[in-house]
């Protein structure tokens, strides 16, 4: 069979982490890591020009307006279009989606991905009480498209519950997966440890990750120096690790672009399909707290369009901020996250390889084409999260030509039809507990503390507290099925 010459290729890939301390700006961190990745293709300068789209994914150590614009002049080039992502870690993928059909479409030759984060630079610099020396904004300033949805991300319920922060969502999550799971929270977070352990054992094998010393389950679930209690149940090394100093770029062509400019057939790799939905935008709206209607829909219509099943995908790089995040997407997609076989990461995940802002996913692309091009004709699936498992996208790849053409495909109908739950705006009075979160100070004592509950009626109910004692009961068993007496001001008390 011919290849189609519009066929979407990547053809160029790269990583850097400056772990000296001493990074470019993100702009110039974007602009290295291009220029890495057009050599890593071959051609260098030659594909660059024949570059029609550069799109950055938002950065958060600096919110330049168009920082596309900003990379193309450091690289000497004039693409007819720049774009930025919304905030979230589905914007690589969400990219990749836009070029890779634009491509297929024969609407573009060539396209850039790239992304950078000096967040460990910004950490170090507000410490000291000074501002990195970086470009300024560019105020007035806009790209030509920005991609994805940019709403807040809680409601107004959920901000008068202090459900706000990614630290006491993804826990919310788990304290409604320990219910299901049982046995006490070191029990629980034992089991957590080895799923990471798993994690940290390929970041020391991957050349770009921020941490690179392979840590057992035992240091995982320990909390100690260097590995304090966060949130319930997770430790430091159960979270997300953003301050990272790091960047990384992808270049895709049409597969005719990548003939005419000799790139060699070894550095391709092919977008074979790719599944986009959203959960319902609330998190207190959705039906259940372990389980992701989303990943499941975008997860299927990306499979079936590639003519794969789950269990015919080679390589696994599942999201993974925390570990509620990486269990949700198994279950959801039908992978068995302790027991397969197969690793669920191919850079180390979130924690171990980094977490740099919204860009961790371009750096997740990246080292599967890498795994890809070494493993003939092999195939590889990402999954890509926004806000509190809000924003979900899926991309499959393969190092040979898909059977199909490429497609970038929405499920988001099929998740509109999952029902979802009301919220009991200050409700008052008895409910049943379901699930609970809570955070922890740098000496290791819970603060603050969050619940969710329901009502007969099945309306959902919101609650905080910074009572010690009940704190102190969150944190022996989890929250299902547990009395709860919500009173005035959104606060709680267990019955």
């Amino acid at each position: 069979m011919s290849l189609d010459p519009r066929t979407p290729v990547i053809v160029g890939v790269a990583q850097h982490s400056w772990r000296d301390g001493s990074p470019p700006d993100p702009i110039e961190m974007c602009a290295q890591v291009v220029t890495a990745a057009a050599q890593d293709a071959g051609p260098g300068d030659a594909l660059l020009r024949r570059a029609g789209s550069l799109g950055v994914v938002d950065i958060a150590s600096r919110r330049w307006a168009d920082p596309g614009a900003l990379v193309a002049a450091r690289l000497g080039i004039a693409p007819a279009q720049t774009l930025r992502t919304s905030v979230g870690g589905d914007g690589p993928q969400v990219l990749v989606s836009d070029l890779a059909a634009k491509i297929a479409a024969g609407k573009l030759d060539a396209g850039i991905v790239c992304g950078a984060e000096a967040l460990s630079t910004l950490a170090r610099a507000m410490r000291d009480g000074r501002e990195p020396d970086w470009p300024a904004l560019d105020d007035g300033a806009a790209p030509q498209r920005t991609l994805g949805d940019d709403r807040f991300p809680a409601s107004d319920e959920e901000l008068a519950a202090d459900l706000i922060a990614p630290a006491l969502m993804y826990p919310l999550f788990e304290n409604a997966l320990w219910a299901r799971a049982g046995g006490t929270v070191e029990e629980h977070r034992a089991r957590l440890a080895e799923l990471w352990a798993g994690f940290s054992s390929v970041a020391a094998r991957n050349e770009h990750a921020w941490l690179r010393v392979a840590r057992s389950a035992a240091q995982i679930a320990t909390p100690g120096d260097g590995n304090r209690l966060v949130s319930l149940p997770y430790t430091k090394l159960l979270n997300s690790h953003i301050q990272t100093d790091q960047a990384a770029a992808l270049i895709l062509c049409s597969a005719q672009t990548a003939r005419a400019l000799g790139i060699e057939r070894d550095r391709w790799v092919f977008p074979h399909a790719a599944g986009h939905a959203y959960d319902r935008w609330f998190v207190s709206e959705r039906q259940d707290l372990r389980s992701s209607p989303a990943i499941r829909c975008a997860g299927r219509t990306a499979l079936e369009h590639a003519g794969l099943s789950i269990d015919e995908v080679d390589r696994f790089d599942v999201y993974s901020c925390f570990p509620s995040a990486v269990q949700i997407a198994c279950a959801e997609l039908g992978i068995d996250a302790w027991e397969d076989e197969r690793p669920l990461t191919v850079t180390g995940g979130l924690t171990f390889a980094g977490g740099p802002g919204n860009n961790y996913v371009t750096h997740s692309i990246a080292a599967m084409v890498e795994r890809l091009r070494e493993s003939g004709d092999a195939t590889g699936l990402v999954t890509a999260v926004g806000w509190y498992m809000t924003k979900h996208a899926v991309g499959v790849y393969g190092s040979a030509p898909p059977e199909r053409g490429f497609a970038a495909l929405s499920a988001q109908q099929e998740v509109e039809a999952t029902p979802a739950r009301e919220v009991a705006a200050g409700y008052v009075g008895p409910a049943t507990g379901e699930a609970a979160t809570m955070l922890y100070d740098v000496f290791g004592s819970a603060t603050i503390g969050a619940i969710t509950a329901l009502l007969e009626d099945g309306r959902r109910v919101l609650g905080k507290t910074t009572d010690a004692d009940t704190l102190a009961a969150l944190a022996e068993r989890p929250a299902e099925g547990r009395a709860v007496t919500f009173e005035g001001e959104r606060t709680f008390r267990l019955s």
